[in-house]
């Protein structure tokens, strides 16, 4: 990939075709992207499409540092805060300085604003073409490059609901994507935590952010049956609670799709069980070894609330733990039955029971059912290679732990078995 720089310069002369009608300042100078490659910059080449370039590196160095700069600013989040001039190192820019990529996000305020005016004078359609590529990317994969074309818009439409939905959705996707492979995601979630935030403290709220945040701040709650070191259970059902109830009241005001209100009514009812003080300590009960007790309480829950498929889940767990594989297995049964989807984490305890019991072929069926679900799950993975051991088949074994070490390079079960093979 070619290497280019930012030169800031006068505004060309015949600025007026690439501007149209607005007006130009003579103290504002221009970021060009320059061909790193050359050692002069001739004047002559200066076209619509590397001014655009030059100013949407600023621009995104703006965005992407925007949480940052907003949460400097003592009162609301408001377009004024944002466009107030403000002592920068780089206010003493002359023509012909080149700024790093670290102190693209130092330009004044007042610049960044000229050059947010300019962009979107110049392609007014931006906002709906760089969603539309952002949306794409990140079906791809491609996350980072996602996150890179948000930036832009963040820096462009600084405060947009809908930009920061779209990076928390981005974000929690790329999320998902690690935690798959078994990697942590901290900083993924954290980040998006940060832009639902944000959207939420902005007035209206979106009632897609209500709906998405709600969602988020469950699978928060939730994750720690397979996760110990998730955050606090209690302090993400309140917050999704808080989201949901609010998406269902802007039901009263404006039109929300009925299987949205369906689900999150649904919802609503499994969370006030959730926040049960009896799932809680049968919860911490089992995770710090104390499962007898664990099981009294969890089986206790269960009776008071026999449809909620985290309380079987949570006895399963507890079962499995004291080497009751075969009605653990049974627990685990019915979670699924339960559960909304195809959920991989109760496949997988399932198949860990039927190993323990001896049906190798249907702990096959179950891992071969999660792995369709999550192809690059890699509890999934590498219990197909434990299941390949159990039935000798050696080479298969070793091609579920090679694989497993192509997601993880760190993952102690692969590490162990290839390196004492």
């Amino acid at each position: 990939m070619k290497k280019t720089r930012v030169i800031f310069l006068p505004a060309p002369v015949d600025i007026v075709k690439f501007s149209g009608n607005l007006k130009t300042d003579p103290e504002i100078l221009f970021p060009i992207e320059w061909d790193s490659g050359k050692n002069d910059f001739d004047a002559e080449e200066i076209s619509l499409e590397i001014i655009l370039s030059g100013m949407l590196r600023i621009i995104s160095a703006f965005g992407r540092n925007y949480p940052s700069i907003i949460s400097s600013f003592s009162e609301s989040y408001t377009q004024d805060n944002l466009d107030s001039p403000t002592e920068n190192p780089t206010a003493n820019l002359k023509s012909g300085s080149i700024v790093s990529e670290s102190d693209m996000a130092n330009i004044p305020l007042e610049w960044i604003d000229y050059y947010r005016r300019f962009v979107l004078t110049a392609k007014p359609e931006i906002y709906h073409e760089f969603t539309a590529a952002s949306i794409i990317k990140t079906r791809n994969g491609e996350f980072d490059m996602a996150l890179e074309i948000n930036a832009v818009l963040e820096g462009l439409f600084p405060g947009s609901p809908g930009v920061l939905l779209n990076k928390a959705l981005i974000l929690e996707d790329k999320a998902a994507a690690l935690e798959k492979n078994g990697r942590s995601a901290e900083k993924e979630n954290a980040e998006a935590l940060t832009a639902y935030e944000i959207a939420l403290s902005l007035k209206p709220v979106l009632p897609d952010t209500l709906f998405n945040a709600g969602l988020f701040f469950m699978r928060r709650g939730t994750s720690v049956l397979s996760n110990p070191d998730a955050p606090s259970r209690r302090s993400n059902f309140a917050q999704a609670r808080a989201c949901f109830a609010q998406y269902i009241k802007t039901g009263e005001t404006s039109e929300i799709p009925k299987d949205k209100k369906k689900l999150v009514k649904k919802i609503l009812t499994e969370l006030s069980s959730l926040e049960d003080p009896g799932f809680e300590e049968a919860y911490d009960c089992i995770r710090s070894g104390n499962d007898e007790e664990g099981l009294f309480k969890i089986r206790e829950f269960i009776e008071g609330h026999p449809k909620v498929w985290n309380g079987w889940f949570l006895l399963g767990w507890a079962l499995r733990k004291l080497g009751r594989y075969g009605d653990a297995l049974e627990s685990f049964k019915k979670a699924l039955e339960l559960a909304d989807a195809g959920n991989c984490d109760i496949r997988n305890e399932m198949a860990i029971c039927l190993m323990e019991l001896g049906d190798l072929k249907g702990a096959q069926k179950e891992l071969n059912q999660a792995l369709r679900e999550e192809p690059e799950n890699i509890k999934i993975i590498s219990n197909l290679g434990v299941l390949a051991m159990k039935t000798g088949k050696k080479g298969e074994a070793e091609a579920f732990f090679r694989t497993v070490l192509e997601l993880d390079p760190e993952d102690p079960l692969a590490k162990h078995y290839l390196e004492g093979n």
